[in-house]
């Protein structure tokens, strides 16, 4: 992965933004868009609950920041409801790959559908592991986690994550130049993991704090998803805000490359 591509897409991302206000309206893949994208957003494998999230979660946006090619190896972690993993199958294409990463806790209402999903895509395979114990793939070009970061923690004992040492094992598992894209619902600024568990939120410092101390370089941090008028005291999961929450989105690099 080329820094200059990133920058250029982030360039295109910005200029295609829409504003949270306009977040009910139909949603319009940016023109530009790289086929590979372009395919995945409009794949008749999408159900209508999948495109109904489209206008607020700017999909083709979203996998153009982090660079998504035909062909390219990825790691999706906390891929359970396949928003992002059908986009995946479809926009890395038959040569690329896609590796669904799952906690273990998520086995009772994400693992029947996962393990469904692997065995109809020749190019998904799905693991259920903890973060810290799993057996990474190496030299992939993409990580991704969205909407999950904030959950890492919550767990109590066995089933908690230590997050400094699973980000230094996704940078192992990254070939040089390899991207790391997080996206998650902000807190409060400077509220650290304090809203993790009451508000399903997590400061954007936090993350970025955590994921520099492994080795990355953050590249992009991006208002493509962002809503100036989401309390970030009040629990994302509030039909008020559901769905439409301020969200972080930060695109970190390993070096080289």
């Amino acid at each position: 992965m080329r820094v200059a591509s990133i920058t250029a897409a982030f360039i295109g991302i910005a200029i295609c933004a829409s504003s949270a206000a306009a977040q009910d309206a139909a949603y319009t893949v940016p023109e530009g868009t790289p086929a590979n994208i372009a395919r995945a957003i409009e794949s008749g494998a999408r159900s209508d609950e999948q495109r109904a999230r489209d206008a607020r979660r700017k999909p083709a946006e979203i996998l153009m920041l982090a660079g998504i090619e035909d062909g390219h190896e990825v790691i999706e972690f906390g891929s359970f409801g396949h928003y992002y993993t059908t986009l995946l199958v479809e926009a890395v294409g038959p040569s690329g790959h896609v590796h669904m990463i799952d906690m273990p806790w998520t086995e009772p209402f994400g693992g029947t559908r996962a393990r469904a999903f692997d065995v109809a895509h020749e190019n998904a395979t799905y693991t259920l592991a903890h973060y810290n114990r799993a057996d990474l793939p190496s030299n992939v070009d993409s990580a991704l986690m969205v909407l999950f970061y904030h959950d890492l923690t919550v767990q109590r004992g066995e089933q908690g994550v230590d997050t400094v040492e699973m980000n230094e094992r996704i940078f192992d598992a990254l070939t040089p130049g390899g991207t790391y894209l997080v996206v998650d619902h902000k807190a409060e600024d400077f509220s650290g993991w304090r809203d993790a568990n009451s508000l399903h939120r997590v400061d954007e410092a936090t993350i970025i704090r955590e994921v520099l101390a492994a080795g990355f370089e953050l590249i992009a941090s991006s208002n493509i998803l962002a809503n100036p008028d989401d309390d970030p005291t009040v629990n994302m999961r509030d039909p008020s805000i559901r769905g439409n929450t301020d969200r972080a989105v930060l695109l970190f690099r390993k070096p080289g490359g």
